[in-house]
């Protein structure tokens, strides 16, 4: 899986590119969203089809360095987004959320726009239908984006289902860039508060959201962790024992 090395910057230059290409795809990915792409060979095709994937997880940012190579940043939506809205008023780009509970989207729409009136949020669509790709609930859904036709799409799903959704459905949306965010709506609500700036800002990230959802998150992050970990340990061990067998010969 490769994992583009750019700042937030180099993203943002990325996304004015493949907006005006319309069509694209951005893909943030962590430990977890890497967990599921080892064990879904379709899902692992999609991300490597994309137009860029960028790094979200601590544990990205060691595997990298474990593996010889190096990520200059960690781009997690809950710090991000209120940069990706600056962004998106000074380019005069317009986005669609589509994901979280009802209610959540307008929420959040209404705090990014109370510090940036000239915002311009063109639709919000809730995440609670069905998400069949031949569901007529569905293709309203895609209807409804098509018709606002948003330079930015962010989908906050949820892993996988937001990658999968758009893996179904990109065809037929008529969208400049889609993103997708997790649980970004809820951050930018306010529903969701983030863990000590101590965790969160020392690559601990995980420990802090496992603290506030643990019923949720501890299959994901005390049995995922370890198992990413050790994924990347034995890919480092493969490459330093082949490395040694291309020198003996």
């Amino acid at each position: 899986m490769g994992v583009d090395p750019v700042t937030v910057e180099g993203l943002h230059a990325e996304i004015r590119r493949l907006v005006r290409r319309r069509g694209g795809v951005v893909l943030n990915v962590n430990a977890h969203c890497l967990n599921l792409c080892y064990e879904d060979p379709g899902l692992r095709r999609f991300f490597g089809a994309a137009d860029l994937v960028f790094c979200d997880g601590a544990g990205v940012r060691l595997a990298a360095k474990i593996l010889g190579g190096s990520l200059p940043e960690r781009i997690t939506y809950a710090d991000w987004l209120p940069r990706l809205a600056t962004f998106a008023e000074s380019e005069g780009l317009s986005l669609f959320f589509l994901g979280a509970r009802p209610g959540v989207a307008e929420k959040a729409a209404r705090r990014l726009r109370s510090t940036r009136p000239g915002l311009e949020i063109v639709g919000i669509h809730h995440g609670f239908f069905d998400h069949a790709a031949n569901s007529p609930e569905n293709g309203a859904v895609v209807a409804e984006i098509n018709a606002a036709g948003p330079d930015l799409l962010l989908l906050g799903l949820g892993m996988p289902l937001q990658e999968r959704w758009l893996m179904e459905n990109l065809e037929n949306l008529n969208v400049g860039a889609a993103l997708t965010g997790g649980a970004f709506l809820d951050y930018a609500a306010g529903n969701l508060r983030r863990g000590p700036r101590l965790l969160t800002d020392n690559g601990l990230e995980w420990l802090a959201r496992l603290l506030v959802e643990p019923r949720r998150l501890w299959r994901r992050y005390l049995l995922g962790n370890p198992v990413f970990l050790a994924r990347v340990v034995g890919q480092r061990l493969r490459m330093v024992d082949g490395s040694r067998k291309r020198q003996e010969m």
